[in-house]
């Protein structure tokens, strides 16, 4: 059976952009009962090589994650710098910004789905591998991000 335009329907992590990373991690963590993840910074372009809308940018962001059994809660304050996470702030305020599959071709699965005109937004690369977010936002409400991780 087809796993559909992803090659997996197993979702990895859910994406909420916040304007106070410590407060949020905080709540989250009382929330839950369990210990505040730190709050990292994003590497910067000449390593994270981020793109948005087709343009290099400085953008950067604080991330703090929570393993939640097979998923991964991702708190994500932007800085000022043009990125996805800043227009959805300004634009929508907080909240859940995308969803993310850990996809095994990058390259294949990105043309696979602006052929379906769902547009590359942004990308960047971190320790480990790329990801890449989706505007899928017209057809399934919500961006999409795509992880792929080096082996």
């Amino acid at each position: 059976m087809s796993k559909g335009v992803l090659g997996t329907n197993v979702v990895a992590q859910v994406g909420i952009i916040v304007k106070d990373i410590e407060k949020t991690s905080q709540a989250y963590a009382d929330f839950f009962g369990v210990e505040k993840p730190p709050a990292n910074p994003t590497d910067p372009l000449d390593k994270a090589q981020t793109n948005y809308k087709g343009d290099p940018t400085e953008a950067r962001a604080k991330l703090a994650f929570f393993d939640m059994g097979s998923l991964q809660l991702e708190l994500i304050e932007p800085d000022e710098h043009p990125s996805t996470w800043r227009e959805f702030l300004d634009t929508h305020g907080e909240g859940v910004h995308h969803i993310a599959f850990v996809v095994k071709d990058m390259k294949a699965t990105v043309a696979k789905m602006e052929s379906r005109n769902m547009p590359l937004v942004q990308k960047g690369e971190y320790t480990g591998g790329r990801y890449a977010y989706m505007d899928t936002f017209n057809e399934l409400k919500v961006i999409l991000e795509l992880l792929e991780n080096d082996n």
